[in-house]
């Protein structure tokens, strides 16, 4: 009888390891924003990625890394065998941006940016907000004949950017975190803002 009344706490506590385990990869998250910024906003070919060289040095790294891996998942098999190794993997995601919706927005966004935005933020005309949006900062830096084109492209952007970030936190089975996907990008477009534009903190314009 008293091996039946310890399985509610043993229950409870499981929930509790599963539970504590689905959180916002935050390290991932900035990763990625930094990738989707980088490539709308240009010079994507700066910062190419490294191809693993065939019986190259790093190579030479993979088999002991493998290795210890191995070993490692051997010491979590007792855990996947009570459920909660599937769970973890479940709540512990990297941050997709490779979906054809996602793809389609960055580059909508990057098209725009070369054709229409780039300009007015060289002219001091716009500024990045801290949420994550674009904004029309001092129109006087505009001529006129462009203004009414570049408030629709900014209207455009801010469309494509509250898309993506939707679309990013659904991509990835979390819906709830779009606002935390907002908060990490808004700090993303600053960080990677080239010298002389504009940007929104602590509510005052600023500029790089």
């Amino acid at each position: 009888m008293r091996r039946w009344l310890m399985l509610p706490p043993l229950a409870v506590a499981l929930t509790a390891c599963v539970t504590i385990n689905v959180y916002f990869p935050a390290a991932e998250a900035r990763e990625a924003a930094k990738q989707f910024v980088e490539k709308v906003i240009n010079e994507t070919d700066a910062k190419p990625a490294e191809p693993v060289k065939p019986g190259g040095g790093s190579a030479s790294l993979e088999a002991p890394f493998n290795e210890r891996m191995a070993a490692m998942l051997a010491r979590v098999d007792v855990a996947s065998l009570m459920g909660i190794g599937a769970a973890q993997a479940q709540g512990q995601p990297d941050i997709k941006i490779q979906t054809p919706a996602i793809q389609a927005i960055q580059a909508r966004m990057e098209q725009r940016f070369d054709a229409q935005l780039r300009g007015a933020f060289d002219a001091g005309a716009l500024g990045f907000t801290s949420d994550g949006m674009v904004t029309v900062r001092d129109a006087s830096k505009l001529a006129l004949k462009d203004r009414v084109a570049v408030n629709q492209a900014v209207a455009e952007d801010n469309r494509d950017r509250a898309a993506v970030y939707r679309e990013i936190a659904v991509a990835n089975g979390h819906p709830e975190w779009e606002p935390r996907i907002r908060e990490v990008f808004a700090r993303q477009w600053i960080d990677s803002a080239r010298k002389g534009w504009w940007y929104q903190s602590g509510g005052a314009w600023k500029q790089k």
